[in-house]
This record gives C-alpha cells, structure tokens and sequence, in this order.
C-alpha cells in the first residue's frame, strides 16, 4: 500500500507542528513539514527523529518562490507527489479598528494569508497532478473571515479576518478551476497557540477558552479524511464537521 504523502506549511508551531505530530504517528504517511528556518525548529527534528523515513523538513516562506520551488524539488526526489496540502502558514498580529488600522497591516496580512497561499498553491499543484484524481489542499482559515459572523464581532479583527475572507474566496475559486481537487477552507476552532494568547489580549476576546492544539487537530484530520469534492462548490467547515456560513 503507498502512503499517503502530506505537506503542511507554517508547521513549526501551533496547529502546524500539533498537525505534523498527529499524522507522523498514523501508518503509512510521508509527511513534510515546511517552515521558515529548519535549523532552529527542534520539535520538528525531534519528529524526525522519532518517525525515521516519514517526517521530512523542508524550508518554506511565504511568497518566496525560490524556496517553494527548492522544497517541491525535494518532495519530488523523495515521494514523487502530493496527496494532501495543508496551507496553514499565516499571520495574525494586529487588532484594530478600521480607522486605526495602517495600510502596512493590510498589505502584511493579505501578503502572508492571501497570496503566500496561492504561491503555495501554484507550486504544489503539479505534484497534487501527479497523486489520485481528487487530490486536497486544505485552507486553515478562522470564523473571524466570515462575512455573516467574522465581520460582525465586536473586535478589531479587519486586517487579519479580511486576509482570511479573501482566502475563503481563493479556495472556492480554486474548486472551479481545477477538476477533481477537493479545496475547502476550514476554522480549527479557538486552540491554545501563540496566536491564541496574543488574541486573547483584546478584551472582547480575553474570556475564551481555548482547546488544546491535540483536540482541534484531530478534528481537522477527520474533516480532511472525509472530505469529497462536491459539484456546487466547497463548504466553510469547521473542526468538528459542522458547517459555517461564508
């Protein structure tokens, strides 16, 4: 039986490396974590260590071509393709209102969320080719991005839950364009991350009660497992399968 062959971005911290950590531990994967500076991500290399052959570090930055391409070329020679793509490399570092938000938060967020996805996107897409006929790539989006909730919460969320609703859009446009790729965004719930804790600086949000990284990452590779493509377009879905509205 071939494994399953996984690439998960931004995967040296948070819901990457809690991704990373839950699929090295299935049987029959190749899993390639891609991060920023692999020379300073110990816990990957403790994964490599501990799943020799099945865990393999490749450097990734987003938007960077030259290191998107240098990391497809390794996946090429080691597995030959890609069966399941996890874009979740993104950037949420700032809280303001529409009036105080500066353009560079704009232009930062949508850099890293929006088009370092698509650069992404465009790199793997031969590889997911060379895989089955319905391959994956899978959106780590938020319920901040959405138009009937995000947009309406009472916190200053518009530079990164724009990014993020722009993503939403990305991958729906995807799906038409490309036969057979299953391509969904999907909110991993409030989980206890970096980005979490710098969130929970707001006040609106300091009262939320994050799950742990174990919990929302098992939910997520059960959504991604499952996950068919459907002909009037892909679903908002959340960690636990329920759907939200866009």
């Amino acid at each position: 039986m071939s494994p399953t062959v996984y690439l998960v971005s931004g995967a040296n911290r948070g819901i990457g490396l809690g991704l990373v950590t839950y699929i090295a531990a299935r049987p029959d994967v190749i899993v390639f974590a891609g991060c920023r500076n692999p020379a300073a991500a110990t816990d990957l290399e403790a994964l490599v260590a501990k799943y020799p052959g099945k865990v393999h570090i490749v450097k990734l930055t987003s938007c960077d071509k030259a290191d998107t391409e240098a990391a497809i070329s390794k996946i090429k020679d080691i597995a030959g393709r890609l069966d399941v793509v996890i874009a979740n490399a993104g950037i949420g570092n700032y809280f303001g209102l529409a009036l105080e938000t500066p353009s560079e938060k704009m232009d930062e967020h949508f850099h890293v969320n929006v088009t370092g996805t698509l650069v992404l996107f465009q790199a793997t897409y031969p590889l997911l080719k060379a895989s089955t006929p319905t391959p994956k790539f899978v959106c780590i989006s938020t319920m901040g991005g959405t138009i009937t909730n995000g947009a309406k919460f009472p916190a200053g969320l518009l530079a990164y839950g724009a990014s993020k609703c722009a993503l939403n859009y990305m991958t729906m446009k995807l799906h038409f364009e490309h036969d057979g790729l299953i391509c969904f965004p999907i909110h991993p719930g409030e989980l206890d991350t970096d980005m979490c804790e710098f969130a929970m600086q707001h006040p609106v949000l300091e009262k939320m009660k994050p799950m742990t990284v174990e919990e929302g990452v098992a939910g997520i590779v059960n959504v991604v497992d499952h996950a068919v493509r459907k002909p009037g377009g892909p679903e908002f879905i959340k960690y636990d399968g329920s759907i939200w509205p866009w």
